[in-house]
Formats: structure tokens, sequence, C-alpha cells
């Protein structure tokens, strides 16, 4: 995902032209890693995302919403005490580094005018967010603290110098002639694109390809005339955002003439980054505390699989338990023909109709009586597996199906979806249950997710058990509409309305396709019904419901329409 300094460049004019001046109303910091901020410019409100997160650090405008948490951690309360209510003076990129400079002008505690910086270094596992002091040039507060043992470069701590990141000695590309371009590269060596990202800075491996992709087989000429044209083009701020989805998902300002692969095309870069972005780190952060989690359901899961082949080889011979009851007949019908000591008898097998011998196994140990009671014994024992056997893979095929559904609403859960799901495995006896401290809150209502049809009608959906139940069996009206995917794990969906338009009905079969296992696939089948046709057994595991008269649509999901959708 190249977030170079060229897309550094764009997103910075961009931010710049709509932000500035601006006065910043609002300072949250949903995560560790990321500090949201809504600006007034314009007449308009605008909400800036600055994430160091160490995979998807970045910064530009969204329409994400975020889940704050109730008390702000100290750089937010830092922030808010420096930053509410002051003027965002303008917003710049350090040359063509991946470091962006907001200047602020605010008022210190005794009214006077003071001058901030807030800088964030996007350098993947190094990025960092700074409050500084423009004045004496001190750092007040960062998101991380870097001490002289961790960098011996520089430190990143309250009260110390802010000095920007070592420089690599590249050269800025759009301060140098194309002569200059071309005798910095050495064509003998080879790995043209390595040596253009080695020396030049901004520039990416995906830019260094794209710019040899031009160039192809010509001539030093060649080579010259395209980086000219490139670099007049950043030069000129002349960007087409777009998002390339191939086998590997891209994004860049600037587009790539020979991609094979679908492209979405944006009017700006901070929709295009909001978009490819949006999603991508709370997924992260899901996984890392649904980790242990995630890893407990899937053994869970593969341990049924193995009881249940298991099971099957049980059932298979069980299935072979009437020929233990033959074998014991015909022994006793032949008793008079069997000594102790024999290990086996020949016998006519009077239920053959061709009057066939076969052979029947004998214990040398045991009498002729005891031998043929062996048999009748292995037929009892056979005779009750089986049934028993059939009764617990249709429980072990449950809990599979338990389990499949679990791993599936972990994959679209949010981060606070997580501790509903572990609440429900405790509660179902899969995991410890927590050791009781203090006096627990009143249990917290699930909220479902929700949703707004085209025709303004909302239209809710569950995302963990808790939240089906809550949603089909408390909270839905009987006449309302349900929706689920036919036969394949995944949320309930309610349309509130008794009778919704066709379209709404369609939109929230998109949702549930959405968010069921199928999310990837194409065609797929939604179930329809009144809440009233809808009902949970006694004794079903959690989310579980039967339902009839349904009717069923067949949707295709696209996660645009899940996007336009979203309240």
């Amino acid at each position: 995902m190249p977030f170079d300094g060229i897309v550094t460049r764009a997103v910075t004019k961009e931010l710049s032209d709509t932000l500035v001046p601006g006065k910043i109303t609002k300072i949250y910091q949903p995560t560790d890693t990321e500090i949201i901020m809504t600006i007034r410019s314009q007449g308009k409100n605008h909400v800036l995302l600055l994430s160091i997160h160490p995979t998807y650090s970045r910064v530009h405008l969204t329409k994400d919403s975020f889940h704050n948490p109730a008390d702000a951690p100290m750089f937010c309360m830092v922030l808010r005490k420096h930053l509410s209510g002051a003027i965002l003076e303008a917003i710049e990129q350090d040359g063509m580094e991946r470091i962006v400079t907001f200047s602020i002008k605010t008022r210190n505690e005794i009214g006077d005018i003071s001058y901030k910086k807030l800088v964030i270094e996007l350098m993947g596992k190094h990025s960092n967010l700074m409050l500084v002091d423009n004045e004496k040039g001190h750092i007040i507060d960062s998101l991380k603290h870097i001490t002289i043992a961790q960098n011996r470069h520089r430190t990143v701590l309250p009260g110390s110098v802010y000095v920007l990141p070592p420089q690599q000695d590249k050269l800025n590309p759009l301060e140098v002639d194309g002569e200059t371009f071309i005798g910095k590269l050495d064509f003998n060596a080879g790995k043209l694109d390595s040596q253009i990202v080695r020396l030049f800075v901004g520039f990416s491996p995906f830019i260094a390809k794209e710019l040899l992709n031009r160039v192809s087989l010509g001539t030093n000429e060649k080579f010259m005339e395209e980086f000219l044209k490139l670099q007049e083009q950043i030069a000129d701020n002349r960007y087409q955002p777009v998002i390339y989805r191939g086998s590997k998902e891209e994004f860049h300002v600037i587009e790539m003439n020979d991609f094979q692969g679908d492209k979405e095309y944006f009017s700006t870069t901070n929709q295009m980054l909001d978009t490819f972005y949006s999603g991508k780190a709370e997924r992260d952060r899901v996984k890392q505390q649904a980790k242990d989690l995630y890893r407990f359901i899937q053994n869970e899961r593969d341990k049924n699989e193995r009881k249940l082949k298991k099971h099957a080889r049980t059932l298979k011979k069980a299935e072979s338990a009437d020929k233990y009851q033959k074998l014991g007949e015909l022994l006793t019908a032949n008793m008079h023909v069997v000594k102790q000591g024999d290990t086996s008898v020949t016998v006519i097998d009077y239920y053959d109709p061709e009057q066939a011998e076969v052979t029947i196994d004998l214990n040398p140990n045991k009498t002729p009586s005891e031998n043929a009671q062996g048999y009748f014994k292995t037929y009892q024992k056979l005779k009750t597996s089986k049934v028993k056997v059939e009764e617990e893979m249709v429980k072990t095929k449950e809990e599979i199906s338990y389990f499949d559904q679990l791993l599936q609403q972990i994959d679209v859960a949010g981060v606070e979806d997580i501790e509903e799901i572990r609440e429900e495995l405790r509660e179902e006896g899969y995991l410890k249950k927590q050791k009781i401290g203090k006096r627990k809150n009143k249990q917290s209502i699930p909220k479902p997710e929700e949703y707004i049809a085209s025709d303004g009608t909302t239209i809710l959906v569950g995302k963990n058990n808790k939240q089906n139940e809550y949603l089909t069996m408390k909270l839905a009206h009987r006449d309302e509409i349900w929706l689920h995917t036919k036969d394949i794990p995944g949320s309930h969906v309610v349309i509130r309305a008794k009778e919704p338009s066709d379209e709404t009905i369609t939109e929230a079969a998109q949702l549930a396709a959405y968010y069921s296992k199928s999310q990837n696939s194409s065609s797929v089948p939604v179930d329809f019904t009144k809440v009233r046709h809808v009902k949970k057994p006694n004794g079903s595991k959690p989310g579980f419901v039967i339902y009839d008269n349904q009717r069923t649509i067949y949707v295709t999901p696209d996660k645009s329409v899940v996007d336009k959708l979203k309240k």
C-alpha cells in the first residue's frame, strides 16, 4: 500500500484547500494509534483522521464512524487542552517526505496568542504524532514516547526538542532536471526501480515500476521524457486517485497505464484513501483482540469434525449388526457339531436361498454356547450404539454449525462485538466464567447495527448471537420482515416495516448476504418472512431459529451498497 511522498503531497494539498483556515471544534482518540478531529471550515464540519497504525498509518478526511471511549486517553486530553477552539492556519509537507505539519494558532492559559504544530510522521511502524510548541520547539506530548534507549538518533518525549527524522540523503525529484535524474542511475547495474527508490525521496516501488513500464525498452531520452512528464504532473498537482482491485488491492494518485484488473476512480485523494482504508484498521484491531478467541473456536470446531468422523466409522460398523445376529443364530442351530477348543466351524447358511456354507470364527477358550452368546451380545451392543451414535452425530453437526456461525460473526465483528461473543461462550460453558470482583453493572442491552434504506426505512442487523436473539425475539414487531441467508451462517436482519417496498427488501437482502459466510460469493439466496413465522426451539443454541412461510431472493453482496445504507 504505497502511501508514499507523492500521495502525501496530494492529500496535503487537498487538506490545505479544504481545512485552511479552520477551527478545531472536537478532538477524540478512539484507539491508541488514532486521533479524530472535527474542523469547521468554509461553513462545513470536516472529520480529520490522523493514524500512526503500524500497518495503516495515514492522514485524510473520513466519513467513517468511530467508537470513542468513555474516558479520554492522556494524549487526547493534552490535545484538547491546547487545541480546542484553535485556528488551523496551514498544512504543509516536508519536501517530498511523508511528514505533514499542521500549524495552529491558539491561546495559552492566560489568554495570550501562542502557536503550536501538530506533526504526523507516516513511516509505518515508526509513525508518530507529536504536539510541538512552535516558539520553543519543544515537544509538548506525543502518541508514542521514544527514549534514547530505543532510538539513539533522537528522543521523542515531553520537553525534548523536536528534530526531524534522520535524513537519508535522497534527492527531491521535483528539484532535479532530466539529465541529473538519468545521470544518477547506473544502467549497467540493473534493478533500476530499486535504484530510483534508493536515490529519490517520495518515490515508492509502485511509482518506480510504473515509470519503468512507461519507458519499456526505450532509450535514455525516452526515460528522461517520461520522468519529466511525471515530474510536471506532480508539480502541477494533476492527480488521478484510483484503487486497483487485482490479486492484491493497491491505490495511488498516479494511474498505472498497463494494470490488468478492475479500477475504481475517485474525484479526490481523500475519498480514495477513506474508501481504501475503511474498516481495515478496525478489522486489524478485531483480529488482534479476537486472535485467541478465533483459535479457540476453530479448535473446538476441528475437535467436532474429528468426532464426527469417529462417529461415522462407528455407525458404519453398527450397520453390520444383523450379521452378528445371524452368526449367533446359525451357531445356536448347529451347537451339536461344535466342540470346545474349536477355532471355527463351517455350517450351511439357511438364510441364503442358495444354501451356501459359511465359516464362523470361534474362541477356543469358550464353550459353544458362550460363543453364540458372544455374537448376540455384539449384535445388541452394535444395535444400541447405532441409535446413540446417530443422536450424537446430530448434536455434533449442530456444534459444527454453531462454531461456523461464531467464526463468521468474528469475521464481521467490531471491537465492541467481540466481548459479547466471549460472554456468550462463557454462558454456554465453553469458556470459564470470570471471577466476580466488584459488583457488575447491569448487563447492557445488545445494539444491532442500524442502516437506512433508500426510501428511509430502518434496517437492523445483528452481528453476533446476542444481538440476533435480542433483535428477532424482543425488539422486532411480529409483522415486520425478517431476513437470513438460506442454509448459510449469517446475521439476522429485520426491516422495521410491515409492508416494505421491493427495493428495501433487496437492500436488506444485500445486508444479509454481506454479513454472512457468503460475503464474497455471487447470487446468494436470502430467505425473508414475517417475524411471527420465526421460532426458537427449546434448548437450541444461541442465535438458532427455525422459520416458515418464507420467500427467497438472490443477491450479490456489494460493499458499496452496504456503505451507502450505513446510518
